[in-house]
């Protein structure tokens, strides 16, 4: 197609199709479909209703995986169909294409590629879909999650009730984007005897411990009487308003337009039929409503984060009397100066939605819902309490165990705990080790083949992007293991600002992994794991090594472990791909019981991290901090001498200091808190970046930024708590890390 046929065009969605899967997507005649591969080197098949491509289908026989894709297509559509496949394994990142739709209906696309071995660099990688539609058209409603039993128009400027069934979900969907609507929520029985009882704000706050609003949603909302009336299940825009009232008469009185339409009068007339009192202003919860609060107190608003299609999903935790509104406000940025309409569908409650929460790894990137790692259900099997971290849900805690018991097992004996949510990138090419050299500040060149290297990604200032690790696989092939998904279009963009032939494949979805740590990790994982000849056993297997082989015997499972961890403890990482994950912890769990083994969540995990002095992204660092200032300068070696990114500014930095991280000895049992000021005198000299009680020491201990001037080991400091300067607890430059600062327990 003539790139120009796009000029005129709206993007009306934006979505991804993880590698190795397919989804289906709703057109219209005259829509094109642009289908894009970011990693490049992924195929792209697109499968519609014979006779309703208008561009030129290439035959299926250039399909891998072809009969895969086929059968999701007779399972889900059925008929005959036509494959449109327009790129291959030859794709270069970024390459994208362009079909255009000859009539209504559905078409299916798929990221073919088969499951990646843990030891090899062949991921089926993500495809982009974008749907662009005539710009004068109207608005799209996007597909729904299930049949709905209500689907109801809200137009602009107006409301509407609703009565909902305990257990049904109500999804409420922003159609053009950037429109506020504001929900509200009552017992149904409650208010057929009179009594009225709906979502109220402090009571919510409170039982969600939260004394302060916030921008954001609570995950449940609660009445007076601490009953729970909805629960958010999924949030595909993760900014709302939780804490103010809906726009009322007087604001709109007091800004100079009498009689302007508002959601509160709009409530009244809509809730008065099912016995709800007036009221000039109503709380509510004000999904889309993009609100902050400054740390003086005072509540600003902008423009909406919410795109076309964007929704919140919630279920009914009792029969509900509901009612939603299009908010009217046209007079300041809350709606972008222009109301539009809002729909809301319910769904029956025997229909299952998992919980999830969009994130998008820029602000231009296609969503991505939280999902489960492989070892989700073995997890959840002990008990795993879990929470949200960087698009996946990890346990925080184990009911029956507990932060201080997982502690306590990590030390003494052995742990076991889920990291999957490690972003990890396939680096490989002729030119890998030039785009590494460049890209990190530790030395690439001398990482041998079965290594392993800690290391920094900076920005050209000096600021830190990120921390990971680098696995050498191969002579020219790399894998890097970090915490930031923006890391592989960066290093993409390096490489083509180079010219350098190598290709940067994203894996996280291809690769979980668990780390058994602790003093008895070797004990419990060795017998387990067989090696080939040309691998180190587990046995011999140094720090910052890894070796490749089986777990549970010859005939096993592919697994790759790795001498690395995050507990500054003795201890293995276990690689594998997702679909074996859940097999991969009942042996190690089953393995490790004798031994004292106990999984371990991301409390217990904070713990004995800042005891070994181990940095943690947006506390010890991020874009404004420097590798010498989050306390990894050794991860930035004098010795290197090729050109990096930000070498100059960083060879600045390490002779001229301003900040350095040191560690604290606290003298208080006070609790200390990542952001709490440190003072010298009445003045603020740096930070805490990150504080907790070490059971293992018996005392309180922080990691802080502090001026350079005063980081030498036995400096009075003070804490600041309160405003402060009402209440200081005494505090002690230290050794750092606190635990192990030899790291004997670690290399042992």
């Amino acid at each position: 197609m003539d790139r120009n046929d796009l000029v005129g065009r709206n993007v009306r969605s934006c979505s991804l199709v993880a590698g190795g899967e397919a989804r289906f997507l709703s057109v219209r005649a005259g829509d094109i479909v642009r289908l894009v591969s970011p990693d490049g080197g992924q195929p792209a098949v697109l499968l519609a209703p014979a006779g309703m491509i208008a561009s030129t289908p290439v035959p299926d026989g250039m399909v891998l995986h072809a009969a895969e894709i086929a059968a999701v297509w007779d399972r889900e559509a059925g008929g005959a169909f036509e494959t449109f496949v327009p790129f291959d394994r030859d794709a270069p990142a970024g390459m994208s294409a362009d079909v255009a739709i000859g009539r209504d209906g559905r078409v299916l696309v798929a990221a073919p590629g088969a499951a990646m071995a843990p030891s090899e660099q062949n991921p089926p990688t993500a495809i982009t879909v974008e749907l662009h539609v005539a710009s004068d058209e109207g608005d799209r409603l996007p597909d729904p999650l299930a049949p709905p039993v209500q689907d109801l128009r809200v137009p602009a400027a107006s409301a509407r009730a609703y009565r909902v069934k305990k257990g049904d979900y109500i999804q409420i969907i922003d159609i053009s984007g950037r429109q506020c609507s504001d929900f509200l929520a009552f017992d149904a029985g409650a208010l057929a005897e009179g009594r009225e009882y709906g979502l109220d704000a402090t009571a919510t706050r409170t039982a969600m411990g939260h004394a302060m609003p916030m921008p954001g949603l609570h995950a449940k909302f609660f009445d007076v009487r601490n009953h729970a009336l909805v629960e958010i299940i999924q949030d595909t825009v993760g900014r709302h308003d939780a804490f103010l009232t809906a726009c009322s008469a007087k604001y709109y009185d007091d800004a100079g337009y009498p009689g302007h339409d508002n959601c509160s009068d709009n409530f009244n007339r809509e809730l008065g039929p099912f016995g709800v009192a007036a009221r000039a202003a109503w709380p509510a919860i004000n999904f889309f409503y993009n609100t902050a609060v400054l740390p003086c107190g005072t509540i600003t608003m902008d423009e909406p984060w919410s795109r076309p299609g964007d929704y919140v999903l919630l279920q009914a935790k009792t029969d509900l009397i509901c009612a939603s509104s299009s908010c009217a406000d046209d007079i300041d940025a809350a709606n972008a100066w222009h109301p539009t309409d809002i729909q809301v569908r319910i769904y029956d409650g025997h229909h299952h939605f998992p919980r999830a929460m969009a994130r998008r790894m820029t602000p231009d990137s296609p969503p991505v819902m939280t999902r489960d790692s492989g070892f989700h259900h073995a997890a959840a099997a002990r008990g795993a309490r879990f929470v949200e971290y960087k698009g996946f849900w990890l346990p925080e805690s184990y009911t029956g165990y507990g932060p201080i018991a997982e502690y306590w097992a990590c030390r003494r004996a052995a742990c076991v705990m889920d990291l999957s949510a490690l972003r990890k990138f396939e680096i490989l090419g002729p030119d890998a080790e030039e785009l590494l050299q460049y890209a990190v500040t530790r030395d690439i060149r001398k990482l041998a083949v079965g290594q392993v290297v800690y290391t920094a990604l900076c920005y050209p200032h000096g600021g830190m992007l990120d921390d990971g690790t680098i696995f050498r696989m191969g002579p020219q092939a790399f894998r890097l293991v970090c915490g930031d998904e923006y890391c592989g279009p960066w290093l993409r963009a390096l490489a083509a600002e180079r010219g350098l032939a190598v290709s940067i494949r994203a894996s996280t979805d291809q690769l979980h992994n668990i780390a058994l740590q602790g003093p008895l990790s070797r004990d419990i994982l060795a017998p387990l794991v067989f090696t080939p000849a040309a691998q180190p056993t587990v046995a011999a297997l140094k720090w910052f090594r890894f070796t490749i082989g089986r777990l549970g015997g010859e005939h096993g499972i592919p697994v790759v472990i790795s001498r690395t961890g995050y507990t500054g403890e003795l201890g293995f990482e276990i690689w594998c791909h997702p679909a074996t994950a859940g097999a991969v912890w009942d042996i190690v769990w089953t393995a490790g019981q004798p031994h004292g083994l106990t999984p371990l969540g991301l409390t217990a995990l904070d713990m004995v991290r800042i005891e070994a002095g181990l940095i943690f992204a947006d506390y010890e660092f991020c874009a404004e901090t420097d590798p010498f200032e989050a306390g990894i300068g050794f991860a930035v070696p004098a010795s290197k001498t090729d050109d990096f990114v930000g070498a100059a500014a960083l060879a600045t930095r390490r002779a001229h200091p301003l900040r350095r991280l040191v560690g604290l000895d606290v003298a208080s049992n006070d609790t200390v808190s990542h952001g709490d000021p440190v003072y010298q005198g009445r003045a603020q000299v740096g930070v805490v970046t990150s504080a907790t009680r070490s059971p293992v020491l018996g005392c309180s201990i922080a990691l802080a930024r502090i001026d350079a001037s005063l980081s030498a080991p036995g400096t009075g400091l003070e804490i600041g708590k309160l405003d402060g300067q009402q209440k200081r607890l005494g505090a002690q430059v230290a050794r750092f890390p606190a635990y192990d600062p030899e790291k004997a327990r670690v290399r042992a």
